[in-house]
């Protein structure tokens, strides 16, 4: 390639194994236009082989090449070029090979071509130009031509010389076909029509059909009769409940927060209630989508606009409170970036995260892209919010107003009162602070000393908190001493000494003892006693002549003297006692020193106070409590985990390597400019409000020209019909994903939901009424050496019931299956919460959980048996596709949980009720119901034999446990 330049220059020859190596290693004068011009010459270079390592925010020895200022401006070893003089420029001796052909840079990959070295000479040599306003960045795999970004095809379903009659009615089939005769391969015949009811019926509604449903389509010979079946499941409120938990899979629907604290949210369910009836209702895509990113403002006042928004809040956020500035300013970078990745995702199928630190490597989203969606949820927050109509908030305003206005009037009573009691302290106080001569407690140690006494029992009263005056419990002892008179002095209150503690403590489910009084006299100082009541009481082994006692929270000075953790005591005395039951008081605090400004307040209030102000006080709380009950009965608004929008201005910038601590060039709330060249793009500036920013956002996402919104809803129904999409990564339409094997029908699809208003049940219907879903899932050899996981729909895929199908199925097969919707949800766990949270999974199951399993009270990071183990997601991610595994551990539990145990007992007991007392009518039924069939007379034999050796029930566990109950074919 060199000789296509004219190139005086030393040459350096270097020989190997007898061949000559002639290496370019000086000036070069270069002919050819787009040798010196920037775009066409150099920035090619520099993007192929240096701006990976030399970019805003990754560059390597602190040397940008993205702008000229940047390459002016150089690194550690200073300016990266010298216009007008290649040789002494520091990039040029860096790519430039030695005499044993290796060059310094790039450290990673092979030397740059001769011709690329030599253009960039020729760029130096010539005065560097460098157009303005262009930026070098790294390209992307893809750029804005890729498949999924151009506009929807217009393309006709094909006509197929020589295919059945049948597979030409559906223009679904004639794709199918037609993909199908390229390869030479043939559909399957129809399925049978019990085969046909179980497959429709688990894929509509998730359910089993009854025996008497699978009969009546059986026998109804009508040519609409498999038309008046998806009718009529689509009209099932059933229907919502499968389907909705299809999107809220999407959506990472969890109903805790997650990371370490993990504490669950109960008042999140109203939104997967919204997305099942929204589905039930098929509400327009388009208007589904709107109202998940701003019901608030399409609709504030309607509740069930208003609850779509907990989209944006339904997944894992870090609630610990961290207030390090620079941990606090990442831990909100985390939470938009959940936010933004989920959005993009679900609607967009772009995996618009991957741009966060830097441009996307595969697709064209640049890393402005991302902030600009950063941006438009900047003023989004996770937590709860009141909604109600404003005839509810007036309603309720009019009933608080005369009990607020009493409440006011108590207050202000009060504080008149309070400030005559306070001048009355002020003239005490000289006299009282002349009797505080010692120091205030210490967390670290406080000790009390007074004269011997003989004692069999010790107990310390706390009479305020040391971080409030007026609280007396939630304090820790991490050791309580009990000390004997005398030379040989012992501490007696040990429990390695025969002692006992006893004292309310805050409780820890997961833990137990974790915070009782035995802690205090355990003889170490890790673990404290953390009290729910203001007294430890302390019982010797026997009666001990003693004198002092000493007691702390944090003895060994772990923490600050101000955590939260190690709250002590403020003002306290100390009594002993022979008998447990008279009392002596042997010491207190009244002459040390309070602890805060707060407790001196209060000693001077309590000394000063008159019976009759006393008496007073009692009277206005008295009221007030009575006020404050009957504000406690007016209702108060519903209170759902919908998101909080806060006004968020800006300005707004990138985030150089994604930190927040590296603010980068300013952006705004904008569409990805990924679709620049298809759909309308918009941009907002600073001022916009931050509910217009997020319904533009949603008024772009289902714009008439965006192609990618229809294309991914149709990829994920067709996804959830067939159990792999027409593309195969339903949630990544990028590069890294997969191709479509039918990207004419997928189009084709996308545009019937924009012709049917964004409306699902029409699609539903035409794809399960297609011959393509109708046919038989048998497997054929022939077929499958050319296509072997059915992507072509030789043959309609087999599939194993979910999880949650598995459990809903029992329940429906053994008649325990509660249908009741909507509504809190139900757990399969016991739930604990300390500084943590604890699901711990339940070993037996009443009645009030043999509702729907799309009702359990999902937590993450929580098992539950059966649905865990059949791949259920956590919902600490979403789940765009769910996995199908086959373990041991699923046979295990099937066999052996509880709950199968409990609904083989079920469904023995129906099949008695229905059946009666002979076997064949029983084993009939219970084929039925299990799997839309009767059983073949060998079945029914070996049936019958296991009841007469083991029992019905055993013969219910049998077909619990049975491939055929988990798969649809």
């Amino acid at each position: 390639m060199i000789d296509r330049f004219n190139v005086p220059t030393r040459m350096a020859i270097a020989w190997f194994g007898g061949i000559a190596l002639t290496l370019a290693i000086s000036t070069v004068s270069v002919r050819g236009d787009d040798a010196v011009d920037f775009k066409r010459g150099v920035q090619p270079v520099l993007e192929a082989h240096c701006i990976k390592c030399h970019m805003p925010g990754n560059a390597k020895g602190e040397l940008s090449l993205a702008t000229r200022a940047d390459v002016l401006k150089g690194g550690e070893d200073g300016a990266a070029i010298q216009p007008g003089d290649a040789d002494a420029s520091h990039l040029i001796k860096m790519i430039t090979p030695g005499a044993d052909g290796k060059a310094k840079m790039p450290k990673k990959g092979d030397t740059l071509p001769a011709d690329a070295i030599a253009k960039l000479r020729a760029w130096i040599t010539s005065g560097a130009a460098w157009p303005d306003g262009v930026v070098v960045r790294e390209r992307a795999k893809a750029d804005r031509t890729w498949w999924s970004l151009q506009p929807l095809s217009d393309a006709e379903p094909p006509t197929t010389p020589g295919a059945p009659e049948a597979w030409t009615r559906n223009p679904i089939d004639k794709f199918i076909y037609a993909k199908l005769a390229e390869q030479h391969l043939t559909p399957n015949a129809p399925a049978d029509r019990r085969t046909l009811i179980r497959r429709v019926t688990y894929d509509l509604i998730g359910l089993p059909p009854t025996p008497e449903e699978v009969e009546a389509f059986v026998a109804d010979k009508s040519p609409d009769a498999y038309a008046k079946l998806v009718d009529r499941l689509l009209a099932s409120p059933h229907y919502g409940e499968r389907w909705g938990r299809h999107w809220l899979d999407v959506a990472r629907f969890g109903e805790s927060n997650g990371f370490e604290r993990n504490v669950i949210i109960d008042n999140l369910w109203p939104y997967r209630d919204y997305v099942i009836r929204s589905f039930n209702d098929d509400k327009p895509f388009d208007r589904f989508v709107r109202e998940q990113l701003a019901g608030d403002v399409i609709d504030g006042d309607n509740v069930d606009v208003a609850v779509g928004t907990a989209f944006l809040v339904c997944g894992p956020y870090d609630n610990v409170g961290n207030q390090d500035p620079v941990q606090k300013a990442q831990i909100r970078a985390n939470t938009i970036d959940e936010i933004v990745r989920t959005t993009a995702e679900a609607f967009l199928g772009l995996t618009v995260g991957c741009a966060r630190c830097h441009n996307h490597k595969f697709d064209p989203i640049m890393q402005a892209d991302y902030y600009a969606l950063c941006a438009t949820f900047a003023g989004v927050y996770h937590g709860s919010r009141d909604v109600a109509t404003p005839d509810e908030l007036k309603q309720r305003a009019e009933a608080l107003a005369p009990l607020n206005a009493r409440l006011k009037e108590l207050d202000a009573a009060k504080a008149a009162l309070d400030k005559s009691i306070a001048q009355n302290a002020k003239q005490r106080e000289a006299e009282a602070t002349a009797r505080w001569t010692r120091p205030p407690v210490d967390r670290y140690g406080t000790e009390e000393r007074f004269d011997a006494v003989d004692a069999r029992y010790v107990r310390l009263v706390a009479e305020s908190r040391d971080d409030q005056p007026n609280a007396r419990a939630g304090f820790g002892i991490d050791e309580f001493e009990v000390w004997t008179a005398g030379e040989a002095t012992r501490n007696v209150a040990l429990a390695s000494n025969g002692a006992k503690a006893e004292g309310a403590s805050r409780v820890a489910p997961d833990f137990a003892d974790a915070y009782a009084a035995k802690n205090a006299i355990d003889g170490r100082f890790g673990a404290r006693w953390i009290s729910t009541e203001p007294t430890l009481t302390i019982t010797l082994a026997d009666t001990q002549r003693v004198d002092r006692v000493v007691f702390s929270s944090d003895r060994i000075h772990d923490l600050p003297k101000t955590h939260v953790k190690t709250r002590f005591v403020g003002d306290y005395h100390i009594d002993v006692s022979l008998d447990g039951k008279t009392w002596t008081t042997v010491a207190d605090s009244s002459d040390r020193k309070p602890p805060s400004a707060a407790h001196a307040k209060q000693r001077l209030r309590d000394a000063t106070i008159t019976p009759d102000e006393q008496k007073r006080l009692a009277k206005i709380a008295a009221e007030k409590r009575d006020v404050q009950a009957q504000i406690a009965k007016v209702p108060s608004p519903p209170s759902w985990w919908v998101g909080q929008f806060r006004a968020a201005p800006g300005p707004f910038n990138i985030f150089v390597g994604g930190s927040p601590q590296r603010p980068g060039d300013a952006v705004h709330a904008a569409s990805p400019s990924t679709l620049m060249d298809v759909a309308k793009p918009y941009t907002l500036d600073d001022k916009a409000p931050e509910s217009q920013r997020r319904m533009a956002l949603a008024e772009w996402i289902v714009a008439d020209d965006n192609p990618l919104t229809p294309r991914v809803l149709a990829n994920r129904l067709w996804h959830w019909h067939f159990g792999t999409g027409i593309q195969s990564t339903p949630s990544d339409f990028g590069y890294m994903g997969g191709r479509p094997t039918h990207p004419e029908l997928l189009d084709w699809l996308a545009r019937q939901l924009h012709a049917s208003g964004w409306q699902l049940k029409p699609l539903h219907r035409l794809i399960v009424t297609s011959q393509t879903y109708r046919q038989s899932s048998a497997f054929r050899d022939d077929a499958a050496q050319v296509d072997s996981d059915a992507r072509l729909l030789w043959r309609f895929p087999p599939r194993r019931l979910s999880g949650e199908e598995i459990r809903d199925s029992e329940l429906a097969i053994a008649g325990k299956l509660d249908t009741r919707m909507g509504g809190p949800g139900f757990r399969l766990y016991e739930y604990q919460q300390d500084n943590v949270a604890t699901y711990v999974p339940l070993d037996r199951f009443g009645p009030e959980t043999y509702r729907r399993a799309v009702y359990h009270q999902n937590a993450r990071a929580q098992r539950v048996d059966v649905m865990t183990d059949f791949d259920c997601p956590d919902p600490a991610f979403a789940a765009p596709r769910r996995s199908a595994t086959t373990t041991p551990l699923q046979a295990l539990t099937m066999l052996n949980h509880n709950f199968t145990m409990d609904m083989a007992g079920a469904l023995a007991e129906r099949l008695q009720r229905e059946a009666g007392k002979d076997a064949a009518s029983q084993v009939r039924r219970a084929f039925l119901l299990a799997f839309a069939r009767e059983p073949s007379a060998d079945e029914a034999d070996a049936a019958q034999r296991l009841i007469t050796q083991h029992g019905l029930r055993a013969l219910c566990r049998a077909l619990l446990n049975s491939n055929e109950l988990i798969y649809i074919n």
